[in-house]
């Protein structure tokens, strides 16, 4: 299975080894934390070898939306004592 990741095929797919990297690492969090898989008959497969396929399969990709097209996420957190002075409570990501 980790052969599958140092193929050339599956580096171009993804656009270079960090971006496989980093794709890797957030989809197989995604499963740690209950996600389901996306393709069929993964009951026997490890992790990685459901990530590798998925990859292969098309079915997660990376995004690619340059930083600037991306819209802005606001985060409203909870009023304490010492912002009473601050008219906007919200944080800009």
């Amino acid at each position: 299975m980790l052969e599958e990741l140092k193929s050339e095929e599956i580096v171009k797919k993804v656009g270079g080894r960090f971006k496989l990297a980093a794709l890797v690492q957030r989809r197989m969090t995604e499963l740690l934390q209950g996600s389901r898989p996306l393709i069929e008959n993964a009951e026997n497969m490890t992790m990685m070898e459901i990530v590798v396929q998925e990859i292969l399969q098309d079915k997660i990709t990376i995004d690619t939306t340059p930083y600037e097209h991306k819209r802005e996420v606001i985060v409203e957190r909870p009023m304490r004592d010492e912002d009473e002075d601050i008219p906007d409570r919200r944080s800009r990501l």
